[in-house]
């Protein structure tokens, strides 16, 4: 048993709070549960209130599987622990004193607990390693009203999560949100498999340098190609040799080092998504648009940044998918479904992370209006929670909330931190 399941039945009230005891006959009443502290050192709840033999009581509380885990923790000596006004353990297997030797009233759980609730929470954590979730087999009972609150929380949850790599950008770039939101697009373009080599790329030269080439598409594609190592040795094409050229022009007029360790790869990718096709359109994005960042913290709707993403390759890459092989022409837009990619997973998260740096956070006007308008994604995550509750992805707002769900609570068996694990424990 987990004391994170004690902690949701003190917290939540779901105990038999009928005619409560403490293991020395006092009659108990639960006044207000206290402050859950899930972060900090210290009591497991701050400013807790009880009626304790007909005298109230205010302090804080500690919750343990056993009596003794309060030695075994050395919380005797510990002046955090001095205002403990209850001890609420499983099983009461030592007598507990404060330091002027007076002992601690001590409630002991097993004796209010319902025998469907251990039924629930053994049930949770049982064969964990057969299982594609701990609650597979409930999940689908879940109110559905409960599970769509939780849903967007998580989402917001993960908006927060990604927070912390923009704010860290953002710190290196002396408060540039230019040069963050280029990096983060860079990152985008180059998709999972080249993410990193994009990203290192956007890193390699200072932002400035980028900026003096984004009126010049071809500088610009030299710049690009050239910090990510891709340009041929040797080309008897005339648009790779400007680009060879003007990238040794570049790299000595800005003493540019190529400290690459990320290698561009094509292995698995579909030609639409090689690195130089993606490459090609993220150096014309910048070149129509030099400050996409401020275009599209204005934008307010999916229409106004799917006009935003509006790029296409260069004409060489209109007949090529690599350096040296020809192929079919055709002209190679951005497509509907990656500009979903890049609002979902860079620009709805740099909008919010904007919004929260400038105080002026509003998730229902800013976010919400766009990621509930667009499709939901199609992966594992969302096809197997498909097959648990079907339709219950309607939009990406879910499908992001899904891939939360499970990487950062199902995966982890946090099942006590989970508000569809508390619903089935305590239903």
């Amino acid at each position: 048993m987990q004391e994170a399941f004690l902690h949701s039945l003190w917290k939540y009230k779901k105990l038999n709070l009928n005619q409560l005891q403490t293991t020395r006959g006092e009659e108990l009443q639960i006044l207000q549960t206290g402050l859950h502290n899930e972060t900090e050192s210290g009591p497991d709840f701050f400013k807790a209130e009880i009626n304790l033999g007909g005298q109230h009581w205010v302090g804080n509380l500690e919750i343990h599987l056993r009596s003794s885990d309060w030695y075994a923790h050395h919380h005797e000596t510990d002046p955090a622990y001095d205002n403990v006004i209850l001890h609420v353990v499983w099983e009461d297997d030592m007598s507990i004193f404060r330091k002027d030797e007076t002992e601690i009233p001590c409630l002991e759980l097993k004796s209010y607990i319902s025998n469907s609730q251990l039924q629930a929470y053994h049930e949770l954590f049982e064969n964990i390693y057969d299982k594609w979730i701990n609650c597979e087999t409930h999940f689908g009972e879940v109110d559905e009203f409960k599970l769509i609150s939780w849903l967007e929380r998580l989402y917001i949850e993960r908006l927060e999560d990604k927070n912390e790599l923009i704010l860290n950008l953002l710190r290196v770039s002396n408060n540039n949100w230019d040069e963050v939101g280029f990096k983060l697009m860079a990152k985008a373009f180059g998709l999972n498999v080249n993410g990193d080599a994009f990203m290192q790329m956007s890193s390699a030269a200072d932002f400035k340098v980028f900026q003096k080439c984004f009126q010049n598409p071809l500088q610009l594609e030299a710049l690009c190609f050239g910090l990510c190592g891709m340009l041929p040795a040797e080309s008897e094409e005339a648009y790779v040799n400007t680009l060879q050229k003007e990238f040794v022009f570049l790299e000595q007029k800005f003493q540019l080092a190529i400290p690459l360790t990320s290698q561009v790869k094509y292995f698995r990718l579909r030609p639409d998504n090689f690195p130089s096709i993606r490459l090609s359109q993220f150096c014309d994005l910048y070149s129509r648009t030099p400050r996409v960042f401020a275009k599209l913290i204005q934008c307010k709707t999916k229409r106004e940044l799917y006009d935003l993403l509006e790029a296409k390759t260069s004409g060489y890459w209109e007949s090529h998918y690599s350096f040296g092989k020809k192929s079919k022409a055709k002209i190679k837009k951005i497509s509907r479904s990656f500009k979903d990619l890049l609002i979902i997973n860079t620009i709805l998260p740099l909008k919010f992370a904007y919004d929260s740096y400038k105080g002026q956070m509003s998730f229902e006007e800013s976010i919400y209006p766009i990621i509930s308008t667009l499709k939901p994604e199609m992966n594992s995550i969302t096809k197997g929670f498909e097959q648990l509750k079907p339709k219950l992805a309607r939009s990406a707002l879910e499908s992001q909330a899904l891939i939360q769900l499970k990487s950062h609570y199902c995966d982890l068996n946090r099942c006590l931190k989970c508000q569809v694990g508390l619903e089935l424990i305590h239903a």
